[in-house]
Formats: C-alpha cells, sequence, structure tokens
C-alpha cells in the first residue's frame, strides 16, 4: 500500500486544462436563461423521446447535463413524463413500433407545448428516411415547431434550438451576439 501512496504522490495531479471560456456559449445561454424566465416565469421542463435513433443525439444531450453547458442553472430540467413537460425534445427517425408512443407523449403534454426535432433523423429521417420500419422524420407524425439539424448537432445548437423554440425570432441574434 505504501509504494502505491508514494507513487501517487510522486506523480501528482494529471488533468488536462479547463476549455477556455466560449463567448457563444455565453451569450446563448443567458438568452436561453432570459427566455425562460420572462416566456414561463419558472422552469422549462423539457421531455426528451428516442424515436429510434442511433444515440448519437442523446449523447450530445446528455452534454447539456454536465457542469460546462449546465442547463439546470438556467432554469432548464428534464422530466420522466410528458404530463410535466412543456417542450419534447424528439431523436431519431420514428420507427414504427414507436409511432403510437410518440403520438401519445405529445397528446399527454400540457398545452402550450413545443416540439423540438434533434438531428438529421429527426428532421429529415436520415438515411432510413420512410420505409416498412420508419415513419421518417418527427414532423410526419406529430407537429414540430423547431429542427435542429446536425449527425449529432453539438449542445450549443441543441440549446438555440431549444431557444428558438421558447423565443421565436431570439435563436438567430443569440448566435450573433
Amino acid at each position: 500500500m505504501f509504494p502505491m501512496l508514494r507513487q501517487i504522490l510522486r506523480t501528482g495531479i494529471v488533468s488536462e486544462a479547463p476549455p477556455a471560456a466560449d463567448e457563444d456559449l455565453r451569450v446563448v445561454a443567458q438568452r436561453l436563461s432570459d427566455a425562460v424566465a420572462r416566456q414561463l416565469g419558472r422552469a422549462l421542463v423539457i421531455r426528451h423521446i428516442d424515436a429510434g435513433s442511433c444515440n448519437g443525439c442523446e449523447l450530445e444531450i446528455h452534454a447539456l447535463g454536465n457542469p460546462y453547458y449546465n442547463l439546470e442553472a438556467l432554469g432548464i430540467k428534464f422530466a420522466a413524463s410528458p404530463r410535466h413537460a412543456d417542450l419534447l425534445l424528439v431523436t431519431g427517425p420514428v420507427a414504427k413500433n414507436m409511432e403510437v408512443a410518440v403520438k401519445r407523449a405529445y397528446d399527454a403534454t400540457p398545452e402550450p407545448k413545443l416540439v423540438v426535432a434533434v438531428g438529421d433523423c429527426g428532421c429529415t429521417g436520415g438515411i432510413f428516411g420512410e420505409s416498412y420500419a420508419s415513419c421518417g422524420r418527427v414532423a410526419n407524425v406529430i407537429p414540430v415547431d423547431v429542427a435542429v439539424p446536425g449527425c449529432p448537432p453539438t449542445p450549443l445548437q441543441l440549446m438555440q434550438g431549444i431557444l428558438a423554440a421558447i423565443a421565436p425570432g431570439k435563436a438567430d441574434r443569440a448566435a450573433k451576439g
């Protein structure tokens, strides 16, 4: 045990330097926080639905909760039930066996409800398109307010998409500062 402790003390802390501050992220985060407070007066609650994706978009959505992006500090949180949600974040082409579940989640979301289609598959059907196993893009199943293209879109693009959904017209200005 002592040789291991000596090795740890000799080596010290080994880690990367923290990333530099991103001005675009700061601007978008501030606009998003302001829009949530102004439009809702409370936290924005998101229900994420994986309608048949490859999980690339999910990795980027999960990154929104890390300390760098920290959506929860902006007044945005995720819910397990569409009954508690203000916004549905839908990823992937809608698989035939998920069509009914997506429609039910949309119907269970209280008014006014917003829908953001995420990724190339959610926006256009991607490489899967419409087939015997896929309904294609999310808009083929439920109404979509904002589409966030990319394979997968970055967390910053996701934040801009959420901003575009809750405060139309503000997302373009957020990217430009």
